[in-house]
C-alpha cells in the first residue's frame, strides 16, 4: 500500500509517498517553506498544497512539531499561539477531505527509526532526538512508543526551554561552529541522561547527517548514534502511523 507522509517543521513542510510494507520512500520529497507567522490557516493551506502535489486520495500521516493528544494541539512550541487547543486532525480533514492521523513529529521520526531503521530490535529505553528548529524527542521502551516525551521543553538558565539555546536553529541564528554548538547540545544530552537514564540515544533531523562534525563534543556515558534515515524519518514514520494508528493519547 502507498501512503502519504507529511513532516511539519519550523522551517519547512515536507511530504513524500511511502511503501507501507518496506517503509521506503517511493517518490521524491516535496517541500514548501513553513509560512511565517505559523498560524493554523496559513499552515493548513501549505499542507493542503503538499497533498495536492501528489494528487493523493488515501490516508495521510502527519508529524506535527508539538504535543498532540487525540489529534488536539496541547502546546504551541515554536508555532503561533492560536494553535493551542485546535483539533489538528479535524482541521486538516476538513481542508483536504482526507483521513489524517496526526502525531508528534519526533514520535513519527522515532516510529520510523525503531521499525525500519537503526533502532530496530533495540530493547530498553531508547530516546530519539530530532535536531532542527527545536529539539524534538521520542521515547521507546522495548520498542513501544511513549508519546509526547518533550525533553526539549526543559527550562535552562534564562531560557524558558533549552531548545531555544541548543537546537539546530540556535546554531544557525548565532553563526556557531559545530564545536561551539556541539558543547551546547552535549549539555542538553547531559540533562536527558540525568532525567531519564536511557539505554541508547538516536539523533535524527537535519543536523544528524553532520554527526561527524560534532560527535567529539558528545561526552556522556550513554551511547549516541545518528539515525540512518536522517531527516526522512519524520515523513516515513508519519505515513506508517496512518496505517497502524500509532498511539494517540
Amino acid at each position: 500500500m502507498t501512503l502519504l507522509g507529511i513532516d511539519v517543521g519550523g522551517s519547512g513542510i515536507k511530504g513524500a509517498l511511502v511503501d507501507s510494507e518496506t517503509g521506503e520512500m517511493i517518490s521524491e520529497r516535496f517541500r514548501i517553506p513553513t509560512p511565517i507567522p505559523r498560524t493554523p490557516e496559513a499552515m493548513t493551506d501549505v499542507i493542503a498544497e503538499v497533498v495536492a502535489h501528489f494528487d493523493y486520495k488515501g490516508k495521510v500521516g502527519c508529524g506535527f512539531p508539538t504535543i498532540i493528544k487525540k489529534g488536539i494541539c496541547k502546546a504551541t512550541g515554536n508555532l503561533d499561539p492560536t494553535w493551542l487547543g485546535v483539533n489538528v486532525e479535524e482541521l486538516l480533514e476538513k481542508k483536504t477531505g482526507l483521513d489524517f492521523t496526526v502525531i508528534n513529529d519526533a514520535d513519527a521520526a522515532g516510529y520510523a527509526t525503531m521499525n525500519y531503521g537503526i533502532g530496530r530490535g533495540e530493547q530498553g529505553l531508547v530516546i530519539m532526538i530530532t535536531i532542527g528548529t527545536g529539539l524534538g524527542s521520542g521515547a521507546f521502551l522495548d520498542g513501544k512508543l511513549i508519546p509526547n516525551f518533550e525533553l526539549g521543553q526543559i527550562p535552562y538558565k534564562k531560557y524558558s526551554k533549552i531548545e531555544s539555546w541548543a537546537a539546530g536553529s540556535a546554531k544557525d541564528n548565532e553563526g556557531l561552529s559545530y564545536k561551539k554548538w556541539g558543547k551546547r547540545f552535549n549539555k542538553f544530552l547531559q540533562y536527558v541522561e540525568l532525567i531519564v537514564s536511557p539505554d541508547l540515544i538516536i539523533l535524527g533531523g537535519g543536523a544528524s547527517k553532520d554527526f561527524d562534525e560534532f560527535k567529539d563534543q558528545i561526552k556522556i556515558g550513554t551511547k549516541v548514534i545518528p539515525a540512518e534515515l536522517q531527516n526522512h524519518a519524520g515523513i516515513i514514520g508519519a505515513a506508517i502511523a496512518s496505517q497502524h494508528k500509532a498511539p494517540k493519547v
